[in-house]
């Protein structure tokens, strides 16, 4: 069945009920699909599986992941408001590009959110949010040594995450939480250097992060968690441009 017979199907509610089950599913088993194709077209996106700018194979991802494109295209857009893919006018969508300008302006102002959260988040941060964040640490160092990238990164991204939690500032989250997401990507691709090196630097810089959450020294969280921003964009854009 090409596109066009595709897209048909799906304009026709009566044949789409039909032929793709999910429509005629309860409102909480749906959104439980729509979060889980989400999340795995989202890793599918940040992990380069495709290149920047590639087209996002619609056809593929369907087969791959069980399902219709109605679901797939929801979570397109959702990818899209993220900044990790841009919708193209009747011809799908494709991946993100980021100029290294772009880029480097991005990680400079996370840089600074992130200073800023993890001063707030020695303020505030309670014992039981301190014992989640050195959970995670934890968990995140286990997948290090076992070579695991995919879940080194998730593990990494809940504890930043868990700090602006910390922090307890809701306009301070909200700012950060975009550019997160643009950011996802890119920042994936900062563990994937060849010799690890920057992969083992980074979890040096994970421990002097938990250790100074530990003592609530705010001063020094706020310059490793800058210097740790600034290291990965470094990383981030030899990577980019091949050099040194």
């Amino acid at each position: 069945m090409d596109d066009l017979e595709m897209d048909d199907l799906e304009s026709d509610p009566a044949r789409t009920a039909h032929t793709h089950p999910e429509h005629t599913r309860p409102e909480h088993t749906r959104a439980t699909l729509h979060g889980e194709v989400l999340s795995l077209l989202r890793d599918y996106v940040v992990e380069g599986v495709l290149a920047d700018g590639a087209r996002i194979p619609e056809r593929e991802l369907c087969e791959r992941f069980g399902i219709s494109r109605t679901p797939l295209r929801e979570a397109l857009k959702v990818l899209a408001a993220e900044g990790l893919v841009e919708l193209l006018p009747n011809r799908g969508a494709r991946v993100r590009s980021l100029a290294p300008e772009e880029i480097g302006e991005l990680f400079d102002l996370m840089a600074g959110l992130e200073a800023l959260a993890g001063r707030l988040a020695c303020e505030r941060m309670s014992d039981r949010e301190f014992r989640e964040i050195e959970a995670l640490h934890q968990e995140m160092y286990t997948f290090y040594l076992r070579g695991d990238r995919h879940g080194y990164f998730t593990r990494n991204q809940a504890i930043h995450a868990a700090i602006f939690a910390a922090a307890a500032n809701g306009a301070l989250s909200a700012s950060a939480l975009s550019l997160q997401a643009r950011l996802r990507r890119v920042r994936f691709a900062a563990n994937l250097d060849p010799g690890g090196e920057r992969w083992s630097e980074a979890v040096r810089e994970h421990e002097q992060i938990l250790d100074a959450l530990r003592r609530r020294a705010g001063r020094d969280l706020a310059e490793i968690l800058f210097d740790h921003l600034r290291s990965t964009k470094m990383a981030v854009l030899r990577e980019l441009t091949g050099q040194d």
